[in-house]
């Protein structure tokens, strides 16, 4: 193993993306970056008869794109990882169930994106196997529906609420040198600033963003600077100007810096309220808009944080503050 331990985060040498495919929603196709993904539907049913299926077909369809654009079928594949919003990660596992290699099913909330790729770039620099696909998705109806209430009930949303994106990524992640490599990861803790509002998603999930960022750069000793661009998942507007304003407080000079929830969709012009949050929104705009731009070496490098409220519905009702999570993917152009 060539990887380089540093405090929370390690360097590695020997994990390449070979491919992805990405798939997403009507509204995600009307905003600014819809040309970019590979799929789109224009109904949150997708033709399928319940959002829950909406959701595995999405994700189905992200992998077979995937793997095809590789020439690759189900039994190629060493190992499937994933996850996605739904209990029990439902949409993953019930998928898993037509894939006849061995399924991990993980859950970092909305942090699953970065979560599924550090993982899986762990198992193949360790050189234990040669190609994973990382996959996660979110689907705005399923989500409501478990954490708030069903969209059918028309129930109206604050000002401060995050609107789940919908969408699929399946990511092929190999030790065969590509253009794209994972330059390094850096694993969050689990933070909680005793916030209680399951509405207000951007307040609790800036303080995890903000540790795992200043882990970052302490760990790899580096700056914004270091990077073309710098991503958190699901801030939002709102939960985007918080972590600035704690940045700038400990007098981080913040450049190059943009939230995937602010980029996927426009704001000012679409009703998602502060913007997008869910699994698919940092996994849509990083490998649906940035990592054709490292292939085309319009970036050099980036850092992906993807953020995770890691709330449960029923705490929640117990008055019980929200523990948050960010996990942090740098990507970069290979020498």
């Amino acid at each position: 193993m060539s990887s380089h331990f540093y405090g929370n985060s390690l360097k590695l040498e020997n994990v390449y993306i070979a491919s992805t495919g990405s798939v997403c929603g009507p509204l995600e196709f009307q905003g600014p970056l819809g040309a970019y993904f590979d799929k789109s539907y224009t109904d949150y049913h997708c033709n399928e008869d319940s959002f829950e299926k909406a959701e595995r077909k999405m994700l189905r369809d992200a992998l077979d794109i995937c793997l095809k654009r590789e020439k690759l079928k189900y039994k190629d594949i060493d190992l499937y990882l994933g996850g996605d919003l739904m209990n029990q990660i439902t949409t993953v596992h019930y998928l898993a169930r037509e894939l006849p290699k061995p399924f991990v099913g993980i859950y970092g909330a909305c942090s699953n994106f970065a979560l599924s790729m550090a993982m899986s770039a762990l198992i193949i620099e360790g050189g234990f196997m040669n190609k994973i696909v990382a996959m996660v998705s979110s689907h705005n109806a399923t989500a409501e529906r478990q954490y708030r209430y069903p969209v059918e009930y028309g129930v109206q949303k604050k000002d401060t609420t995050t609107f789940t994106a919908t969408g699929a990524v399946a990511t092929l992640l190999t030790n065969q040198k590509t253009p794209v490599r994972v330059e390094a990861i850096t694993l969050g803790k689990v933070v909680d600033y005793s916030q209680t509002n399951p509405n207000d998603m951007g307040r609790a999930m800036a303080p995890a963003a903000y540790d795992t960022i200043m882990q970052h750069f302490q760990d790899l000793k580096r700056g914004f600077e270091d990077y073309d661009l710098v991503v958190t998942g699901d801030l939002s507007t709102y939960g985007h100007q918080i972590l600035k304003e704690m940045l700038q407080r400990k007098k981080v000079n913040v450049v190059h810096y943009n939230d995937c929830g602010c980029m996927l969709y426009d704001v000012n012009n679409q009703e998602v309220f502060q913007g997008g949050s869910g699994c698919a929104c940092s996994a849509l705009v990083a490998m649906g808009y940035l990592y054709p731009q490292l292939k085309e070496k319009k970036l050099k490098r980036i850092l992906v944080v993807s953020t995770g409220a890691l709330l449960s519905p029923m705490m929640t009702n117990q008055k019980e503050s929200i523990p948050c999570v960010a996990h942090a993917v740098s990507l970069e152009v290979s020498e």
